[in-house]
């Protein structure tokens, strides 16, 4: 997973906030539930001392075994699990209730409060090794004497609510955050699909196919905008292109007539017999020039062809194997003036479609470029198979291999690396810019590794014929 990525950062920013908020808002809803259970518990409690005071400390004097009894029949504290305790001014008790039934407190460990320094109110105690008790305090006065009417109960009952709110809060958290990522990668997606199409689009718009364009949306947002400024930029870049290889076309067509003049003028003057042997050398240096310019006038006009689409490419079906082993066999000539082992390794059959005379133009190169820059007693060897739908034709040979630094420059045209190319060997530089012309336009690519002193690789892939 990419970290830095668009999708990440918004999805993990926007999960974020959401749990931010979502966890405020669980803590707001945890605390006001609890203080409203308090408040109805403590309300409850609070009633029932004031109705305790109001009722059975009126009379003068207070019965207290009537207090007690009426306390245990109207509101049985110790079955209901309830606290209750009325004390005197001078701190000793008229009544107080006995263990609850369910054990959750007792009775004798609850601190004791003066009534006198009391108004009515709540409080929270937590007798040792008990849970918390929630207790309303009540004093009362009559011409008797002062009392304190205590009612209480455990909040343990009321913790196990607000436990159970808690994990139910915790559950329901952890799913909306799942929920959250899962729905926000889905929303991601579907957001970014506009992206994802130009992108598919963009890459599709090579050099031969520069009137594609990329897909507009309708939607007028920041995506559509730069979609229409990449389309703009494209149409820019197709002008300067097609006028570059215009002027390459037309000038290349223009160069041809002239230098084939020079070459026949040449040729001519080469026939008069009457010539001295110094100019006759010169004239023959001066042709050998003019034949080299054609070369790469041809070649230039070749190559603005393929570049503008305009080469006529023949589609037939054909075994690539047969064809490298023919054009071995007819450059071997070339590799045994330097000693050098030609070799091919090809499988029985590997069937492409395409222009026949334009793919052999590939492997020519391929090996003269090979032949050229392998030193005597080198070894060169063209190796052709298929795998998993695709056609693959590969030179190596034994030379001096391609800096690292030259590698991504190799298949530009006139670029020759002076650590490799000896100036002594022919050649402008544009062999490699046709073989990746041809392969381009047969639907293929092209690539090269090297390493210093230890040869070159160029492997070419096709689409196998189906």
């Amino acid at each position: 997973m990419n970290t830095r990525s668009i999708r990440f950062n918004l999805i993990s920013r926007f999960t974020a906030l959401l749990l931010l908020v979502t966890v405020a808002f669980a803590g707001f809803t945890y605390w006001r539930v609890r203080r409203y259970v308090v408040d109805v518990v403590g309300g409850s409690m609070l009633h029932r001392a004031e109705q305790i005071s109001r009722s059975l400390l009126r009379g003068v004097p207070v019965d207290e075994s009537y207090v007690a009894k009426e306390i245990e029949i109207r509101y049985a504290p110790e079955l209901n699990d309830r606290f209750i305790r009325i004390t005197r001014a001078d701190g000793s008790v008229l009544y107080c209730s006995r263990n609850p039934a369910d054990r959750s407190f007792t009775p004798g460990n609850v601190p004791y409060l003066k009534a006198k320094t009391l108004k009515p109110g709540l409080r929270e105690e937590a007798p040792s090794d008990e849970a918390k008790m929630l207790i309303a305090a009540v004093p009362y006065s009559n011409d008797q004497g002062s009392y304190l009417v205590e009612a209480g109960t455990s909040l343990a009952g009321a913790n196990r609510v607000m436990e159970a709110l808690l994990w139910t809060l915790t559950a329901g958290l952890l799913s909306l955050l799942v929920l959250t990522v899962i729905g926000g990668w889905m929303l991601m997606n579907r957001a970014l699909s506009p992206v994802h199409n130009i992108t598919e689009a963009a890459q599709e718009i090579t050099l031969r196919d520069l009137r594609r364009r990329l897909p507009e949306p309708t939607t007028g947002d920041e995506i559509a905008n730069l979609s229409v400024v990449l389309n703009k930029m494209i149409a820019r870049l197709q002008e300067s292109f097609d006028n570059v290889s215009r002027f390459t076309a037309d000038a290349s067509h223009e160069l041809r007539t002239p230098l084939t003049i020079i070459r026949g003028e040449l040729e001519a003057l080469l026939q008069h017999s009457d010539l001295s042997g110094q100019i006759r050398s010169a004239l023959g240096s001066l042709l050998e020039e003019v034949e080299r310019l054609v070369a790469i006038v041809e070649r230039l006009f070749a190559l603005s062809r393929l570049d503008a689409g305009e080469a006529q490419i023949e589609r037939i079906e054909f075994n690539l194997a047969e064809l490298a082993e023919t054009t071995v066999e007819q450059m071997s000539l070339l590799a045994d003036e330097k000693r050098i082992s030609l070799r091919c390794k090809t499988t029985k059959t590997v069937r492409v479609r395409g222009d026949r005379t334009r793919l052999k133009q590939v492997i020519v190169n391929l090996l003269d470029n090979a032949v050229k820059y392998t030193p005597d007693g080198g070894a060169v060897e063209l190796s052709v198979w298929s795998r998993n739908g695709t056609a693959f034709l590969e030179v190596k040979d034994t030379g001096p291999g391609i800096p690292e630094s030259a590698l991504p420059h190799v298949f530009e045209r006139f670029y020759r690396a002076d650590e490799v190319h000896s100036r002594d060997v022919e050649g402008a530089g544009l062999g490699l810019a046709i073989v990746r012309s041809i392969t381009t336009a047969h639907g293929g690519d092209v690539s090269v590794s090297s390493e210093a002193d230890s040869g070159c690789r160029i492997t070419v892939q096709l689409p196998r014929a189906k």
